[in-house]
C-alpha cells in the first residue's frame, strides 16, 4: 500500500491540475493555501458544478447535493482534504 504522504501528494497534484484545466487558469501555480471560493473570480456557482463533476470523473466516487459545502471550496488544500476523505469511504 503507498504510503500515505505519497497519497496526499498525489490527490493534493490531482486536484491543482484539475482546477487548472476546468477553471481554464492555464499554468497559474496553485498551492494548498490558495483561496478558492470568493476569491478566484473563475470560480462562480457554474464552475463548482464543473468541478465537481471532474472530481467525480477523475476520482470515481459521487458527491450528493447535501455534501456540498462551502467550506470544501475555502482553498485547494480543504477540497484536497474532501477528495482525500473521500476516497477513504
Amino acid at each position: 500500500m503507498p504510503h500515505p504522504e505519497t497519497i496526499n501528494d498525489t490527490v493534493s497534484t490531482a486536484v491543482q491540475q484539475l482546477l487548472c484545466l476546468t477553471l481554464g487558469l492555464g499554468t497559474r501555480p496553485l498551492t494548498a493555501e490558495t483561496p478558492l471560493l470568493g476569491s478566484l473570480p473563475e470560480l462562480d456557482s457554474m464552475a463548482v458544478i464543473s468541478v465537481i463533476a471532474a472530481l467525480e470523473g477523475q476520482f470515481g466516487f459521487e458527491v450528493a447535493d447535501d455534501e456540498i459545502h462551502a467550506r470544501h471550496f475555502a482553498t485547494v488544500g480543504s477540497l484536497s482534504d474532501f477528495v482525500r476523505a473521500r476516497l477513504m469511504t
